[in-house]
């Protein structure tokens, strides 16, 4: 009994937690006008190369959908 407490209190530690990311933006709430911005536009051919802006949308409605894994192999 004491040589396997002694094996298991000389265990390494656990790695210290990595630090902490900034606070990203505050989220939007429920019918609030989100705010015009630009992201690359691509389609399956590749990018485009102006990017789309959500103003172009003006009036529209737009669904903005994220595909992570997208164009990657895992």
């Amino acid at each position: 009994m004491t040589l396997v407490l002694a094996a298991l209190m000389q265990q390494p530690a656990a790695p210290p937690a990595p630090p902490a990311s900034p606070p990203g933006p505050p989220g939007l709430e429920v019918g609030v006008v989100a705010p015009d911005f630009a992201i690359p536009g691509a389609t399956r051919y590749g990018t485009l190369k102006a990017p789309v802006r959500l103003s172009d949308y003006k009036g529209k409605t737009v669904v903005l959908a994220f595909f992570f894994k997208a164009r990657t192999r895992g």
